[in-house]
């Protein structure tokens, strides 16, 4: 019974992610900008996270780790984080620029997302992703344990935390621009910071596991036991 337990956690962040996702959909900024929204699926990522913390920890201390939950718990992973970042470099957070000088009325054309997530972050971390994925199917499939490394959960923090940073920032924004200019500087560097910290990590947990994949895949030397 315990073994399953685990399993059926995995399952359960998936219809989570789901839930998420509905949210963001229906979620537009200054349109159905309802705050209520933004605050449930922060709650719902928080459970999210925290079923990914259990299953995982269920699984070591009853020792019912498996292929299954290498392969399937990374791809839940995967779902809700790259899901939530391109919610967030979407439509529903979409503002039209406001430059100090309207150049040649070429500004109305600008936009930028209120997210702070453009389009170019979401193909790096998606290009990583599918990078891993491939090394993993690779080695799961010719018998070889190639689970999640300390850089890999290395990196779901800083993207979990930065979704959640950045749900906040939108969020409440007009209330932190109330209280003055400088908050709301300090908040939009905040966020940034938390994003580009996220891309930085996001690719050098990617480089790791390319060099992991060429350690397990490189030829054996010339005179070698296993030559």
């Amino acid at each position: 019974m315990f073994r399953h337990v685990p399993n059926l956690l995995t399952g359960g962040r998936l219809l989570l992610a789901g839930v998420f996702f509905v949210i963001l959909a229906f979620y537009q900024y200054d349109g159905r900008g309802d705050p209520t929204l933004l605050n449930v699926a922060f709650i719902v990522y928080v459970i999210a996270l925290v079923t990914d913390f259990l299953d995982g920890y269920l699984a070591r201390k009853w020792k019912v780790e498996g292929a299954f939950g290498r392969v399937v718990d990374p791809f839940v992973d995967k779902v809700l984080v790259l899901g939530a970042f391109i919610f967030l470099a979407g439509k529903n957070f979409i503002i039209p620029a406001t430059p100090a000088i309207d150049v040649a009325d070429h500004a109305r054309f600008v936009v930028r997302t209120i997210s702070g997530v453009a389009p170019g972050i979401v193909v790096i971390l998606l290009a990583r992703e599918l990078l891993v994925t491939t090394f993993r199917g690779l080695s799961e499939s010719g018998g070889q344990n190639f689970g999640a490394a300390f850089s890999g959960k290395l990196k779901m923090v800083f993207q979990s935390v930065t979704i959640l940073v950045i749900l906040a920032y939108v969020n409440y924004q007009e209330p932190i621009r109330r209280l003055g200019d400088s908050y709301l500087w300090a908040a939009t560097v905040f966020r940034d910071v938390c994003i580009w910290s996220t891309v930085v990590v996001t690719v050098a947990s990617g480089l790791l596991y390319v060099r992991r994949a060429i350690s397990m895949y490189r030829p054996p030397a010339a005179g070698s036991p296993r030559a």
